[in-house]
């Protein structure tokens, strides 16, 4: 049996009483707020540096790329043949995502699974589309990288060459290629293939709410990195947009620390170095880190206790392409 099996599997026998929903939430919620506790000292003193006002755009832009990753989610799930209304598609996500603040890899796809099964969405389908919304993210991550390797300063001479992986990348988002794609990855973790090809409509939508994701979170760390010293220019935004895009890649990859911790941040100062010595670019990872711990446990409460509800058991699945 499969990883995938094992996940599905054990979404499948995760109970739908409440209190085990309830129960997953209490410990994703403690797991993200202990982050935000761990770090509260050096946040305020670094808040202070910022001031109101940076910390307040910082974190609006912060809610953009939130919201902007759910929406890429339900675009994908809309596409692949169950269109739920916003606010249900939003608490499935959201919810579900504060399992990335637990060690592992895993439990984000076992409760946006089984939360998606409530609302009357295959397991097997909403697995789907969350695999495959991650390597859309993925995707995207890695062309926004590759904007920041011109205005990143020093680096090996092997890697000045990677920008010519933009084409390879750009063809691999195209449908056919895609599908295909997907296809092969499912065969590779012994899954059944996707139930309906993913369209070039679904796709361009999809990656236009990641790429906005990026922007917004990019745009987050700049907003940052200038009110710390870094100089206003392009140069700057670049490498905040593709430095952090860079930074998630390589946090997602570090699969046992909970969201990423310690590999986004180390690759994140490391990005900002060309702009930001190393005090004020640690000032700007731990309010740019704890401002999305915040955002994060912002929206999950917002559309998990209200808005969410509205929409619960009212998806209706598309018809067959």
């Amino acid at each position: 049996m499969s990883r995938v099996d094992r996940v599905l599997a054990a979404a499948q026998h995760v109970s739908a009483d409440r209190r085990v929903q309830a129960g997953f939430v209490a410990v994703t919620v403690v797991a993200a707020a202990l982050a935000v506790v761990l770090d509260y000292e050096e946040f305020v003193a670094a808040a202070r540096q910022l001031g109101l006002g940076s910390i307040a755009l910082a974190f609006g832009l912060t809610l953009v790329n939130v919201l902007a990753a759910a929406a890429a989610w339900r675009s994908v799930l809309a596409d692949l043949g169950s269109r739920l209304p916003v606010a249900g598609a939003f608490r499935v996500f959201l919810v579900g995502a504060l399992g990335k603040y637990l060690p592992g890899s895993v439990w984000f796809l076992i409760a946006q699974t089984q939360m998606a099964a409530r609302q009357h969405v295959p397991r097997q389908r909403a697995a789907s589309a969350s695999i495959v919304t991650v390597v859309l993210t993925v995707a995207t991550a890695a062309l926004a990288s590759l904007l920041a390797v011109p205005f990143a300063g020093d680096l090996p001479g092997w890697f000045r060459w990677t920008p010519l992986l933009l084409p390879v990348i750009l063809a691999a988002l195209w449908p056919p290629l895609l599908n295909r794609v997907m296809t092969r990855v499912f065969e590779l973790i012994r899954r059944p293939p996707l139930e309906h090809e993913l369209s070039p409509l679904g796709i361009v939508r999809a990656v236009s709410w990641s790429l906005l994701s990026w922007l917004a979170v990019g745009g987050q760390v700049a907003v940052l990195a200038v009110t710390v010293g870094a100089p206003l220019e392009w140069r700057t935004v670049v490498l905040c947009l593709g430095g952090y895009a860079l930074a998630w890649a390589l946090g997602f990859a570090a699969v046992v620390a909970p969201a990423g911790a310690g590999a986004r941040e180390a690759t994140l100062a490391l990005a900002l170095s060309p702009v930001l010595s190393p005090g004020p670019a640690l000032v700007v990872v731990l309010v740019s880190r704890v401002l999305l711990t915040v955002a994060d446990l912002s929206l999950a409460g917002l559309f998990g206790s209200g808005l969410g509800r509205l929409g619960e058991g009212a998806g209706e699945p598309e018809p067959s392409r």
